[in-house]
């Protein structure tokens, strides 16, 4: 396929690389143009706008930071609206509020374009390793012409619902991947303080009820002391601002996401928002006192 690919960043960059791999010739376009250089020896084209990537694609992905960036890429002065032709298909894989991704799919129908939100989990690692879990809200038919995309960056793809079901199903694994790396960082702060060795508790935990990939994981992750991003904290802060937005206009209540968003609220404050989502850990530490 020709296929047009917007936000080549810490994750977009190996997605896009895994389907030029896989023979799609990719049309590209970026605000920062070092993003383009590992581009360079493979079959892409750089265009100037994404009008100009949308005049050239059969189908474009869009994998950027907030609603704002992908309403200004999709819908903007020189946005792929202004370029396509009836049918291309924009599949906007960023994180989103679902309303919002309901509203960028109502304006682009408006153009004869069709829309799906398939946001995706699995961090830096899983787009590297195209084992990201994708989560697409649109019609069937259009799902099932992006799959051949979708198979080539991710280990599964589901189709969840009608526009903005993505976007929902990527907010709960927020809440529970959010809520589960402080619950680790808590129970590690824990058994530090109360002098025992956490990679011993780690351990015994593994083996029963309390395990979690989680655990496993970003567990491993925060006894090496390994905070280089592979989800920044900002992100997660981001991620779970949508989820309280929405919460309050649905009028619920949740209270662990809440406390989990403040957390990652004071990791950008103090300046750790660069840092990975398991540096939670570390502003536990501080808060806990000396030794």
């Amino acid at each position: 396929m020709q296929v047009g690919f917007i936000g080549l960043g810490l994750m977009g960059r190996p997605m896009a690389l895994h389907l030029e791999k896989a023979g799609h010739t990719l049309h590209l376009w970026a605000r920062r143009p070092q993003s383009l250089a590992p581009f360079a020896a493979v079959n892409a084209t750089t265009h100037a706008t994404p009008a100009e990537v949308a005049k050239h694609a059969e189908a474009v992905i869009v994998m950027v930071a907030d609603a704002p960036d992908v309403e200004a890429v999709c819908l903007g002065e020189q946005g792929l609206a202004t370029g396509a032709a009836p049918g291309l298909i924009v599949a906007d894989m960023s994180t989103i509020a679902p309303d919002a991704a309901r509203r960028i799919g109502m304006r682009l129908a408006e153009r004869g374009i069709e829309f799906v939100d398939a946001p995706v989990s699995g961090g830096e690692s899983g787009a590297i390793n195209a084992a990201l879990t994708i989560m697409a809200g649109g019609k069937p038919e259009v799902f099932e012409k992006l799959r051949p995309l979708f198979e080539k960056m991710g280990k599964s793809a589901t189709l969840i619902g009608g526009s903005g079901a993505g976007q929902v199903a990527k907010a709960c694994n927020q809440i529970l991947t959010g809520v589960g790396v402080m619950a680790v960082a808590e129970a590690f702060n824990f058994a530090r303080k109360s002098g025992v060795d956490p990679a011993r508790v780690r351990e015994a935990l593994l083996g029963g009820f309390a395990y979690s990939k989680i655990l496993e994981n970003h567990g491993q992750r925060m006894l090496d002391r390994n905070f280089n991003p592979g989800f920044k904290a900002w992100m997660h802060q981001k991620d779970l601002r949508i989820v309280m937005e929405e919460a309050h206009r649905l009028g619920l209540m949740l209270p662990s996401a809440a406390a989990t968003a403040q957390v990652f609220n004071a990791m950008v404050g103090c300046g750790m928002g660069e840092n990975d989502s398991v540096a939670a850990l570390k502003l536990l530490e501080k808060m806990s006192g000396p030794e």
